[in-house]
Formats: C-alpha cells, structure tokens, sequence
C-alpha cells in the first residue's frame, strides 16, 4: 500500500510530492498523470508567482535552476478605459522598491517551473506514472483505493487531487462546488516589442474585462486578455493580421512594434469553489479547490499556499505518529485554506463585477476609487505586501522560507 498518491501531474501536484518527500523520504509517494509523458512541454503560458511561493521555491532547493527564466515584476500600473483609446489614463502605481524583501513576484514560464519540479521528484525517487487516468474512487475507512484505466487498482492511504478545476476525484468523492460562469474567456498568448518593458506589469480595465501586459525576459510580455466568450473564440481563430490589429488596439504603442512570439488559446472564466477541501483519505489542492478569475493574478499563488498547508500538515502528523489520511489530521489543512480561498474568490468576483463594464456611474465611481488609493501611500504599501503573500495570517512554514 502507498503512503500518498498524488492525481495530477501540474505544478501544484508535483509541489506536494517533492515538499513532503525531502521532509519526510520514507514516505512512499506516487504521482498520477493522465496525460502522455512530455505533454507539458507544449505549454506556452508565463505565470505571475508572489514572494511567499518564491520563498518556499527556494526552500525546495529550486530556485537556482528557476530564476534565470524568471523576470522580476518592478512595478505595476492600473488603467481605465476604452478599447481603441490611444491614450489609456493612469489612475493606480505600484511600485515595490524594498531593497530587503526583493520584487513583489517574478513572472516565471510555467514549462520552466514544471521541470525544476520534475527533475527533483525523480531525484527524489517519486514514482511518476504517464496515461494513468483515475476511473474510480472507493474507501473503506482504512484506506482508500483508486482505479486506473486499464482495470488496475492501488490503495493507499491518502489521496491528493490535483486535477484541475473540473476534478474527477473531487466528484468521485461527493464534494460539491459553488459555480458561476462569467460568459468570458482569457485569451493567453506571447508577444515580442521593441521597446523594453523595464519588469513593469500593466492592467487596463476594458468594458470587455481586463488586459493583463505582465513582463518576460526580453522584449517579451504574456498577455491575458478576457473577452466575452463569443469574441474571445472569434479572435482566437481569426487570422494572424485582424488578431495583431485588435491586439494592438489595446495594447497601444508604448512598446514599439508587437510582433506575436507564440500560439493564442482561450480558456473559460469562471468560479468554482469546493464545498469542502477534504472527505475522508481524500484533499483537494489547487485548481481542484478553487478556480477563480485572473484578474488578481492569484490562482497560481492560491495553490502553491495549497501546497505548503497541505505538506506541513501531512509531514507534521507524520513525525507525530498519527494518521496522515484520517479525517481529524486533514482537517487542519481546511481550517488553513479553506477562509483565504472564499476571501479571494470573493474579491476576484467583485473586482470582476466592478470592472468588466462600461456603466458610466460605475466607472466614475471605481475611478475616484482608484484614484484615491493612489494618494495614500500607506495603502498602496499594504497592498502590494497582501498581494506578495508577505501579511498571510498564520502563514505555512515553506511560505515564510523555513524547512519542514
């Protein structure tokens, strides 16, 4: 029987293997990947991870082979306007120019942040397992046993799923969501510029939803850019010249000439919350919990804080002698998560509501809103350390850089 069986093969799954194995190496850890081998290696997507995750990063002992594709983000400023506007005036600026606590996040491709992670999982010897799609969940209080594709069945006893949003396990298990569907989609590709960004992120508010400019080494910035669903698919599967042509009409031309540096994909936006981050044998970590809209850049983070709840919690009961699978030592974690997840999906869903529009009043009064956060430096502070995950009440010790 296994100790732990992970199910999802991402970042946040391959984070708990290899936080709880170089605490506690005893513990016989196997990942479950549904898909083939080197799937991961397509993904062209760039995310924006805060201080605390880069914190525990580092403590994994990843950091090294990880920082050298990462770009730190300096500063940030906040928009508000139409979509063909040429000139998109600046209500909000961040700027984190603490030379003791470093940058407030660091955009980080994520196929050079899924390999650190897959490279020290089998230095760690955790067993990673290709096509190995779950099919069955079953639990008989002792121990749980999942059933793969091909008939094959393994107990353990405990399960993590990591498998997205739309979680198999976290159905398998009985636990319900809260859903809404936005009616948009974040498009997501890469572009080349000729100016440099000098690590400033950008966020324009359009009556669509916002468009995130977050900046990559180089002359080069990922892009998420929502739209109404409808539209987001018209432009994805538009030609390469009326894409350009729209994308540079909010862009705008501070950066020189845009040139597309990689595919374009749209993804649904929407909020799932589960009702429940455990059942017995069973914790949910990352998308699987949670999947909100990007509009803070936080659903990464919100995993990676996952992660770190769930390995301290799992090496903790371990040293103890108690039962890393049973209901009262899981438990723990979901006090952990559970209220900074509702939080941020909340404000997410508000930020959301506020923004993607162009009701004049609305407008006027988010505007005067930003605008007198802008004055207040005292404020503008606390923000950028709460979006950092430096005020994280209670904070997990891989977070905080400290060792399990």
């Amino acid at each position: 029987m296994k100790d732990i069986i992970i199910v999802g093969g991402g970042y946040v799954g391959l984070s708990v293997a290899v936080a709880v194995k170089k605490a506690a190496p005893h513990l016989d850890i196997t990942l479950m990947e549904a898909a083939p081998e080197h799937v991961w290696e397509k993904d062209e997507r760039a995310s924006a991870i805060i201080a605390a995750a880069i914190n525990m990063l580092k403590t994994l002992e990843l950091w090294d082979e990880i920082r050298e594709h990462a770009q730190p983000i300096n500063d940030m400023i906040v928009t508000d306007s139409k979509s063909g506007e040429p000139v998109k005036p600046v209500f909000l600026t961040f700027a984190d120019r603490s030379e003791t606590s470093g940058p407030f996040a660091y955009m980080i491709p994520n196929v050079a942040m899924v390999r650190a992670l897959r490279r020290a999982a089998e230095a760690l010897g955790i067993t990673i397992r290709h096509n190995a799609a779950v099919t069955a969940l079953s639990n008989d209080g002792a121990q749980a046993t999942i059933t793969l594709a091909g008939g094959e069945t393994v107990s353990t006893r405990l399960v993590v799923a990591c498998d997205g949003v739309r979680s198999r396990l976290r159905d398998m298990a009985g636990i319900r969501t809260v859903k809404f569907d936005y009616g948009q989609s974040g498009i997501v590709t890469t572009v080349a510029h000729e100016r440099p960004h000098n690590g400033r992120a950008e966020e324009h508010f359009l009556p669509a939803g916002p468009f995130a400019i977050l900046p990559l080494t180089g002359n080069r910035s990922s892009l998420v850019w929502t739209e109404r669903t409808d539209d987001a698919k018209r432009l994805v599967e538009s030609d390469d010249m009326i894409f350009e042509f729209e994308l540079e009409r909010r862009f705008g031309h501070h950066l020189g000439k845009l040139t597309l540096a990689g595919g374009r994909r749209a993804f649904p936006l929407g909020l799932t919350l589960a009702r429940a981050f455990i059942a017995p044998r069973l914790a949910l970590a990352g998308d699987a919990a949670h999947g909100i809209h990007p509009i803070s850049g936080q659903g990464l983070n919100l995993g990676f804080k996952d992660v770190a709840a769930l390995a301290e919690t799992i090496v903790d009961a371990d040293r103890m002698g108690l039962d890393i699978g049973a209901i009262d030592t899981l438990e723990r974690y979901q006090r952990w998560r559970r209220f900074d997840t509702v939080r941020m999906g909340a404000t997410t869903d508000v930020l959301n509501r506020l923004f993607s529009n162009d009701i004049g009043p609305l407008r006027l009064a988010r505007d005067v809103g930003l605008g007198i956060v802008d004055r207040m430096p005292g404020l503008k502070r606390y923000f950028i350390e709460e979006a950092a995950g430096r005020t994280m009440h209670d904070k997990p010790k891989l977070l905080a850089g400290e060792t399990l």
